[in-house]
């Protein structure tokens, strides 16, 4: 079951980030005409076609995907889902604290995984902010 690509309304914007969770770390970047939100550098919830995505967790995802109109995340539109990621249905765009609750459950598995590498064009930065960490020895051996 395809589904052809569709750009993200416009009005949906204000409405995902009315949902994320305030100052925690939380970044965002635009991709694929969407946005999506990352801690720690990974992404935990995004905008694409009329719906959000969401990683959660195995214990989570079978209450997510019992919502009516919610699916695996099928960027592709050929039925094959590339992560454990679950569309979550457009309807819940009309659902600001339902939308909030399922990026908050997202928010909080995410946020409980390991801190995603840098890439390695990014060593040069990766290594600068491993330098003050390493400096922090314990001054008791004198």
């Amino acid at each position: 079951m395809g589904m052809a690509w569709v750009k993200v309304p416009a009005e949906h914007h204000p409405i995902f980030h009315a949902a994320l969770p305030r100052g925690r770390g939380v970044t965002t970047a635009p991709l694929f005409g969407g946005v999506v939100a990352k801690i720690n550098g990974n992404i935990f919830a995004g905008l694409f076609g009329r719906g959000t995505v969401v990683d959660l967790s195995a214990d989570d995802r079978p209450l997510a995907l019992a919502l009516d109109g919610a699916g695996p995340f099928d960027p592709m539109g050929d039925g094959r889902a590339r992560s454990a990621k679950i569309m979550l249905p457009e309807s819940l765009m009309d659902e600001p604290d339902e939308l909030r609750a399922w990026i908050a459950r997202a928010f909080a598995y995410v946020a409980s995984l390991p801190p995603k590498a840098a890439k390695p064009a990014k060593a040069s930065a990766a290594n600068k902010r491993a330098k003050p960490a390493a400096a922090k020895k314990p001054a008791a051996a004198k």
